[in-house]
């Protein structure tokens, strides 16, 4: 039995129903362990004889599986009840996370202990991603869906706050270990919260046509999947844009952005208030996409996709903290900008039944070249100096950004006016409206 809005008995605004609260909370649980955990990552590979390439191969081992499972996530998402796959998936992190933590703390971890851990924590993000990214669309009807992503940004983005600056004072105060071990029970906590949602299977919440009879198998889930999402010309635009701007991104702030932290503004807690500085802009922006809604939505969210440059310019050029947090800021402003705005897309373009397996296609075409950009950053820094190296990530993602406009449909889609329940929040209607 599904939990319907009762504004009159709740302090809670009419559209964030109890499914969208607890997703939230959780979210922002499982948000300050991960802000954390990879400066810590970073930082016990550099502590135990690692050098640019090690932390590139360690953070592309987390890539590998999650791009080669997040199909398998998001068919299963789409045919479970969603946060019972994020149960299951948290709880795999924290296993991961904790083991992780024990080996960090008994003393110096070889490289492959290291990589087969960030797979493991990989895997359990493919599962996890597509079925969080389904409840929150599933939770929010279309007609506050601006205010609501906007404020679930904003309450991720301030624990990514919280969890980045703790994260890199903490690696400093007490060790990269402990920080992982935090990071697990971070885990176990909101998969906790995660079992009070009262979710159906996607199926169930929009079954379709009548008559019409679900997909025998996963196979042909994917293949539904597939056709939805390569039949929408602006979605695998701009996804083929971010599988290139990922790669980059990745490569700066797990790799470049340590690696200059420590050799030259003076170690983890200054690249902790970088991040820190990153997720105050995604904050601030939250505020800002919380009371305009544009008419283009992709035209204005692929705005923000330019500021993404700016933290790359910023350590290319040996800027010191102050200005790089001022770079950062701004660059998280343009993640906010431009996801909040992808949600609103995604919502209002593609069926309820699909947006898990969407989404994993959105992920997995964004993240396909995530692993190689890592895994290269430490030869690509070699090659060019690391300077040239983060030039070359900052011209990259301006002229993608810049390209991708070329598409009709990233320019002119608009805004709908229409609504689409929540599910789960309110009970849906099967034929007549209900008294």
């Amino acid at each position: 039995m599904t939990t319907a809005l009762r504004p009159t008995h709740s302090r809670r605004p009419a559209w964030a129903g109890r499914n969208f609260t607890l997703h939230t909370s959780a979210t922002v649980i499982s948000g300050l362990g991960n802000a954390a955990a990879p400066i810590a990552t970073a930082f016990a590979v550099l502590e135990h004889g690692g050098g640019t390439s090690e932390v590139g191969y360690v953070t592309a081992a987390r890539m590998v599986p999650l791009v080669l499972l997040l199909l398998i996530g998001g068919a299963l998402a789409d045919r479970l009840p969603r946060h019972r796959v994020m149960v299951g998936a948290n709880l795999f992190n924290a296993l991961s996370q904790a083991v992780l933590a024990a080996l960090v703390l008994a003393g110096p971890v070889g490289l492959p202990p290291l990589l087969l851990l960030s797979a493991a924590g990989g895997a359990g993000q493919a599962f996890y991603g597509p079925a969080a990214q389904g409840v929150i669309l599933q939770s929010v009807d279309a007609e506050h869906s601006a205010r609501a992503f906007s404020v679930y940004r904003m309450a991720v983005n301030g624990a990514q706050i919280g969890g980045a600056a703790l994260g890199g004072a903490l690696v400093g105060l007490i060790g990269p270990g402990w920080v992982l071990a935090l990071d697990a029970g971070c885990f176990v906590l909101a998969a906790a919260l995660r079992t009070l949602l009262d979710l159906p299977a996607a199926s169930e919440a929009s079954p379709g046509e009548p008559g019409s009879s679900p997909a025998p198998d996963m196979l042909g889930e994917l293949r539904a999947g597939w056709r939805e999402f390569i039949g929408r010309r602006w979605l695998w635009a701009v996804v083929l844009q971010f599988s290139v701007v990922m790669a980059c991104i990745e490569a700066v702030e797990a790799v470049y952005g340590p690696v200059v932290a420590k050799q030259r503004l003076g170690g983890a807690g200054a690249w902790g208030t970088a991040m820190a500085a990153f997720s105050v802009g995604m904050l601030a922006a939250g505020l800002l996409t919380a009371r305009r809604q544009p008419r283009r939505i992709l035209l204005v969210g692929n705005l923000g996709v330019f500021l993404f440059a700016l933290p790359a310019v910023a350590l290319a050029v040996a800027a010191p903290v102050p200005v790089l947090a001022a770079a950062m800021f701004v660059s998280g402003a343009g993640v906010t900008v431009f996801g909040v705005n992808w949600m609103l897309a995604l919502q209002q373009e593609i069926p309820v039944e699909l947006t898990s397996r969407v989404s994993a296609y959105d992920a997995l075409g964004s993240l396909a070249l995530t692993p190689v950009g890592l895994a290269a950053a430490g030869p690509a820094a070699d090659l060019l100096g690391l300077d040239g190296a983060l030039w070359a990530c900052a011209a990259t993602t301006l002229l993608l950004a810049a390209a991708v406009l070329v598409v009709p449909e990233v320019r002119r889609l608009s805004r709908a006016t229409g609504d689409r329940p929540a599910v789960g929040d309110r009970a849906p209607a099967p034929a007549p409206a209900l008294n």
